[in-house]
């Protein structure tokens, strides 16, 4: 009798199990086994972490990360904005410059050459010139490159082509930085003492600088566009410098948050700066006759002087600065 019952319980037992064997295979067989069900999705992780980050075996823990939000910004303002911001401010200033020349033209000297002539920059302001503006043009044709040259040159040139060209705008650009650097850090101790605002200088810009209209007003040796042009100079310069060097020399000091606002910071200043110093060229050039001699031979006429830094002439001719050349006959004779 026990024999039977526990024969019994035993078949009961192998029967129920048998049963769930069958109630659970449906079930295994609609839902799988999902080995990412419980995986962290890139999201989840800039949400938690603000940031992806892996490992690594170097010292400088800030190569571990992998993407951040603040780099997808970054992203958008080098493709996009700063892109809109240079368009608009050098293509917008050379409309304007365009538009004026055609309405001014060029400021003539209304009074003619009187054939005496002053020193206006010494050998060594002029050469101090030179080399920082050469400077600056090819560190601005390098620079414009990189925010520019894959929509425009890109397609003309093609991959190889701007490939090297891009390569060697990058050394132009890295080397020239010290001595344009070096230019700007003279030309401020140079001609810091004739650039402190005055009220001359307040009236100078009433009158419109003999630019608009043709009143000359009274300046010395810088009038108040002039000094606009220096202080604009030493501090954009000062600025690419600054945030230049951070980006040549990464990591010193600095994290990559630093360096994105750097990077901000340098591309904004340097495409203002190329479109505010293409109106000092536009002045020195065909803007206003005998200017261009001014920093070519260094002197400059009488005349001139007296039109746009009468104040300067004055002192001038007390010193006895002011001379009459000799005649081209006898300069060849010379020679």
């Amino acid at each position: 009798m026990t024999r039977g019952v526990a024969q019994i319980r035993f078949i009961a037992a192998m029967l129920a199990f048998a049963v769930m064997l069958v109630l659970a295979a449906p079930v295994g067989a609609q839902q799988p086994v999902n080995p990412t069900a419980s995986s962290v999705k890139e999201e989840q992780l800039l949400q938690q972490l603000k940031r992806i980050q892996g490992r690594g075996t170097i010292p400088d823990t800030k190569s571990y990360v992998i993407e951040q939000p603040e780099g997808r910004d970054w992203r958008h303002f080098h493709e996009v904005t700063l892109r809109w911001i240079g368009a608009v401010s050098i293509i917008g200033m050379l409309v304007v410059l365009v538009g004026f020349y055609l309405i001014r033209g060029m400021v003539r000297l209304e009074s003619g050459r009187s054939g005496r002539v002053l020193v206006r920059f010494n050998g060594f302001e002029r050469l101090l010139h030179w080399m920082t503006a050469s400077c600056f043009i090819v560190l601005a044709i390098s620079g414009l490159n990189v925010t520019f040259g894959k929509e425009l040159l890109l397609p003309w040139m093609g991959p190889d082509a701007f490939s090297t060209w891009s390569q060697w705008a990058k050394y132009a650009h890295n080397y020239l930085s010290f001595p344009f650097t070096m230019g700007v850090v003279l030309i401020f101790l140079m001609w810091l003492p004739g650039n402190f605002p005055n009220k001359m200088d307040v009236k100078w810009l009433k009158e419109g600088g003999g630019i608009i209209g043709h009143k000359h007003p009274p300046a010395y040796r810088f009038n108040a566009g002039q000094k606009m042009v220096y202080w604009l100079q030493v501090l954009a310069g000062g600025a690419l410098a600054v945030s230049g060097y951070l980006l040549m020399f990464p990591f010193y000091g600095t994290n990559i948050a630093d360096m994105q606002i750097a990077e901000i910071v340098h591309g904004i200043v340097a495409v203002l700066f190329v479109a505010i110093m293409l109106g000092h060229i536009y002045i020195g050039t065909i803007g206003m006759e005998g200017a261009f001699e001014a920093m070519w031979d260094g002197t400059v006429d009488a005349n001139w002087a007296k039109e746009h830094h009468s104040l300067w002439l004055e002192q001038e001719e007390k010193s006895g600065r002011v001379t009459t050349p000799p005649p081209q006959g006898a300069m060849q004779a010379a020679e």
